[in-house]
Parts: structure tokens; sequence; C-alpha cells
């Protein structure tokens, strides 16, 4: 019996410290992980020259989805398939320099209509300016066929070097 109590107690402290450092990294001002050398970064480049190197293949046009929860992935699929060098491939570190939620409305042809923070990185105003340019550069989303419109929320995941995992398909963090 003490033993399951010490692994719960063991399993709440680490959780605890897993919350704290993720209210820490979204609540600090600046990042607490060392900035990498400016040679070492890679660059990043703009939504739109992502769109135009996307294959055409990849890319979704229409959504059976039935329900916001549903129409979520398949957003999230086609966000990352526009922008397949700037996804943060792997596990993402403890600490992320920027955690945002957003509401997006699509219309029946996969159009954006209104984009909605639901918890915007107030500390990273430039971080929510590129979130928008890119689901604005995404559009048009796949249409969601069965639904007419929808409005489904994912969190944006930041990392500083600029790249980027959406909850929706997140390899997790360490």
């Amino acid at each position: 019996m003490m033993k399951h109590y010490l692994r719960l107690r063991h399993a709440a402290v680490a959780a605890l410290g897993t919350l704290a450092a993720a209210f820490t990294a979204c609540t600090s001002r600046v990042p607490l992980t060392p900035a990498e050398p400016p040679a070492a970064r890679t660059p990043v480049p703009t939504p739109e020259a992502a769109a135009r190197s996307a294959e055409p293949a990849a890319i979704q046009r229409t959504s059976g989805a039935t329900s916001a929860g549903a129409y979520r992935s398949d957003a999230a699929s086609h966000v990352y398939a526009l922008n397949q060098q700037r996804i943060y491939k792997g596990r993402l570190p403890p600490l992320l320099y920027a955690i945002g939620t957003l509401q997006v409305e699509v219309d029946r042809s996969g159009n954006v209509r209104k984009l909605n923070w639901m918890r915007a990185p107030k500390h990273a105003p430039e971080v929510v300016a590129e979130i928008e340019r890119t689901v604005r550069a995404a559009e048009p989303f796949p249409a969601p066929v069965r639904l007419g419109r929808v409005v489904y929320t994912d969190t944006w995941l930041w990392h500083e070097s600029g790249r980027f995992q959406l909850h929706t398909l997140t390899e997790g963090q360490d």
C-alpha cells in the first residue's frame, strides 16, 4: 500500500512540475532556453513560398467531417501540407516561446471568414501576426461539405526557431 502511495505522490509531483514549466513558458516574455547562434538558424520560408512549394496531390480539397472536432484534423493536415518546412519535427522541448489558441470560421467553400483568438500569446505579437498570415495563406481549406460551414479551434505550439506544431497533430513534448 505504501509503495502505491509513493508512486502516486511521485507522479503528482512530476505532473505539477510539468504544469509549472508550461505555465512559465507561456507567461515569460523572454525564451528561457539559450538562443542558437544566428549562423545555426535555418531560414523559415514565408507561408506563401511554402504554399507554392507544396505538392497539389497532398492537398485535400473537401472534408467529409461531421463535427468540428473531425474537421480540425482535416484542417491541421491541410496546414501541415502547406508548411512542411515550418513544422517542428519530433517532440517539442518543455519550454516553448509561445502557445496560442485560435478559433477559425471556415465557410462552405473553405474560405476563412473569421479568426478569433481564445488565448493569444500577448508577449509575442509577431507570432500572433505570423499565425494569422499562415492561416490566411492556407486558403482555401478543405470545403466542409457535410457541415456547410464550421468553426474549429486548435492550439499552436510555437518554438523560438519559428517552427511550430498544432496540438491536433503534435508529436508531444519532452
